[in-house]
């Protein structure tokens, strides 16, 4: 029902690494990059945080088409620290040191072995047992001790980036998120899930309400028999997924989502969740992903209503609006329609709302269900401007009509004339 675990040990060759994933560390490593930028204040002599791989496995690899050595996740973790440092203080006075903690996690010890061999190899025998901590066990087993480990390093706000790329579907239960989140309040998570795996597999049998009691999303279908769902609805795997997409970020606690496919042969087989509490945290990651268009796809809407509703839904369906049955792609095209859909559907939002709103109100109400960053929600919004169905007013009163000025705090609010031609 899974992906197998990779085999490790000096007895084996090197695992085999897929592009796809190579395609998942490449976004790990540009969030990562961007991650440690925006944490940073202008006075800050130290950034004090835990990295966290929760499969980290045995750190080296052989790619599947050409052959070459490919390192891992925590490699991908320890050089985009050191390559942040240096680009934070190139234009520093001040150096600013990262104070950062790794812990890598694996079940199998073989992996841990060559783990640390190729750290040592990599230069790094230094650091381990120091600063890298290399734990055997299950992610869920050892969790307690790393959050502990965590809070000693970051008292007040529990700053961490959990990367849990599992196995399938059922090792990181959404309860164990939702601790992460409550003990943690400056947390970030970043999830792999197999949703197309769970979806082929998923039967009215025990084992799967099993599953889903174990993943912590046991009433998430609402009661439908799978049976009844692929009857009744003319696109159940979407169905399915948005019954899941929901289920589990909200079983898991996070105020602020991304839920995107990783594309593998032209479709995404499995997602890629991030899970913050900060919708600053959320518009980096989706940027990340409009950046690495090639890799991923989410199929549903272009503006607030990612998902829709659940069930077949007309907009969605090829032959009626000619939409890719591909779904929608990180690509020019689907930017265009970001920005339109937006200007569309915003409107309601402002004009439900004739008191105003700020930027950052309206952002993180409405990001979670979107695939657009922020700065295509700017653009929507400068062209409503244009079209005089809104105005946007700075905190001094001045008028914005371009979107690259327009910040959190400036007031949104309906034109006192406006031709509302998006309704």
């Amino acid at each position: 029902m899974t992906r197998a675990p990779y085999q490790w040990g000096s007895g084996h060759q090197l695992a085999v690494i897929k592009q796809h994933s190579i395609a998942k560390h490449e976004v790990l490593r540009a969030y990562l990059l961007e991650y440690f930028q925006t944490l940073v204040r202008p006075q800050q002599d130290e950034l004090r945080l835990t990295l966290v791989d929760g499969f980290a496995g045995g750190g080296i690899y052989r790619h599947e088409n050409t052959g070459e050595v490919v390192l891992g996740s925590p490699f991908v973790l320890i050089d985009a620290a050191s390559e942040a440092e240096k680009l934070i203080n190139r234009d520093r006075q001040k150096p600013l040191r990262l104070n950062v903690d790794y812990f890598f996690v694996d079940v199998k010890q073989d992996a841990l072995n060559l783990l640390d061999q190729t750290l040592r190899e990599k230069g790094h025998a230094d650091r381990v047992g120091r600063d890298i901590r290399l734990l055997r066990g299950k992610f869920e087993a050892v969790s307690a001790s790393i959050k502990t480990s965590v809070r000693s390093k970051n008292p007040v706000n529990g700053r961490s980036l959990f990367f849990l790329d599992q196995y399938g579907y059922k090792e990181v239960p959404a309860p164990l998120i939702r601790s992460i989140f409550a003990e943690l309040p400056a947390a970030e998570v970043i999830l792999t899930f197999n949703v197309d795996a769970f979806i082929t597999y998923a039967s009215d049998t025990p084992l799967t309400a099993g599953l889903l009691q174990q993943i912590g999303i046991p009433d998430v279908l609402q009661g439908r028999s799978i049976e009844d769902i692929k009857r009744n609805e003319r696109d159940f795997r979407l169905y399915i997924q948005s019954c899941l997409y929901r289920g589990l970020v909200e079983a898991c606690g996070a105020r602020f989502y991304t839920v995107f496919f990783i594309r593998t042969e032209g479709h995404g087989d499995y997602w890629l969740v991030h899970l913050s509490q900060h919708p600053r945290a959320r518009d980096v990651m989706t940027r990340v992903h409009w950046a690495q268009s090639n890799n991923f796809i989410h199929y549903g809407g272009a503006g607030i209503d990612m998902f829709g509703a659940l069930g077949y839904s007309a907009d969605r369906d090829a032959s009626l609006s000619g939409q890719s049955s591909f779904g929608f792609c990180f690509d020019d095209p689907a930017g265009q329609a970001s920005v339109s859909a937006l200007m569309e559907q915003l409107p309601r939002v402002i004009h439900a709302r004739p008191e105003g709103m700020s930027f950052g109100e309206l952002f993180a109400a409405t990001c979670n269900t979107s695939p657009a960053d922020s700065m295509k929600f700017k653009e929507a919004l400068a062209k409503l401007v244009a079209h005089k169905e809104i105005e946007i007013t700075s905190v001094d009163g001045a008028r914005r009509h371009s979107s690259n000025t327009i910040t959190d705090k400036d007031q949104l609010t309906p034109t006192r004339q406006g031709i509302f031609t998006f309704f």
